[in-house]
């Protein structure tokens, strides 16, 4: 094909829109195209509006309370009358405690995750930016708690505190942040000789001008793909918390305790066990699929 005046023009008008395009720009046209991961957005967002709101929806939708026992409509089955779901053992409606269990499992996983992304950030980026002792302590620490299993040290600390929704979010935080700070010590020690950082320690920014400033603004990719691993991660925590009985104790649901709690009822009432799984399975799926689509959009190595 001949190559016109007309296509050469439309190529030198097309280069510098391309080039001028940020990482973030082109991360979110990347993301765009891929289907599989906004189908995992369009999943996550419909499971936070019914579980988030889930006092509207169970007030005056439902019309019923998850916490009240209805011991003469216990273990109804799928599909009975004013209870879509069934019920459980004692006769609270099971799509209502779905969604008020929903609500508290995925508001420990985001404040969960955002405390250990919060620690680990903050200890990384010290890590990384200050080579010697500061470096090595910090790097001693966090090797000394690594050594530790991490559900051996969860089942410790639980133990000593009140399982509630605010204290397994605090044990999940103090126990949980070694990962991170290791990554985003990794992210800062290759960035910290780049010409950029070495620009504003020419020009007298201090040191914390220059990490919280000029490098984290660029760890944003790694820190979203680290956030929702985490979420994922936390509900999986909060589930086998609970079953050791160290998680958040009934009559506050869960969707960990929930499945738990349910497993003597596994053939008398299936549908127990087999909703609260799928809703943690389904969650924790697309929290995967959204990290490694977000992964992949914010790979410069990725065509655009």
């Amino acid at each position: 094909m001949a190559i016109t005046t007309s296509n050469v023009a439309q190529l030198h008008m097309q280069e510098p829109t391309r080039q001028s395009q940020t990482l973030f720009q082109r991360a979110l046209g990347r993301l765009r195209r891929d289907r599989l991961t906004l189908a995992a957005i369009l999943v996550l967002l419909v499971l936070m509006a019914v579980t988030f709101g889930s006092p509207l929806i169970n007030e005056h939708i439902l019309g019923v309370d998850p916490l009240t026992p209805d011991t003469p409509n216990r273990l109804l089955p799928f599909g009975s009358p004013g209870h879509i779901l069934g019920t459980d053992d004692l006769g609270r409606d099971h799509l209502a405690r779905l969604l008020a269990g929903g609500q508290v499992s995925l508001t420990i996983g985001i404040c969960s995750a955002l405390a250990v992304l919060g620690i680990g950030l903050i200890v990384g980026l010290i890590m990384g930016f200050s080579p010697g002792r500061v470096d090595d302590t910090l790097n001693w620490l966090i090797t000394t708690l690594d050594s530790l299993p991490s559900l051996y040290l969860l089942i410790a600390v639980s133990a000593l505190l009140q399982p509630s929704p605010q204290a397994l979010i605090f044990i999940i935080a103090i126990t949980s942040w070694t990962g991170a700070a290791r990554l985003v010590r990794g992210e800062t020690i290759a960035r910290r000789e780049l010409d950029y950082v070495l620009a504003a320690q020419a020009v007298g920014a201090s040191r914390w001008r220059i990490m919280f400033i000029h490098i984290m603004p660029n760890l944003f990719s790694i820190l979203a793909i680290s956030l929702t691993v985490g979420i994922g991660g936390v509900i999986l925590a909060e589930s086998a918390l609970s079953f050791l009985n160290l998680g958040v104790q009934p009559p506050t649901p869960t969707w960990g305790n929930m499945l738990i709690d349910s497993r003597i009822y596994y053939r008398t009432a299936p549908h127990l066990i087999i909703m609260p799984g799928l809703f943690i399975s389904i969650t924790v799926l697309c929290l995967y699929v959204l990290g490694d689509g977000l992964r992949d959009a914010f790979d410069p190595r990725t065509d655009s």
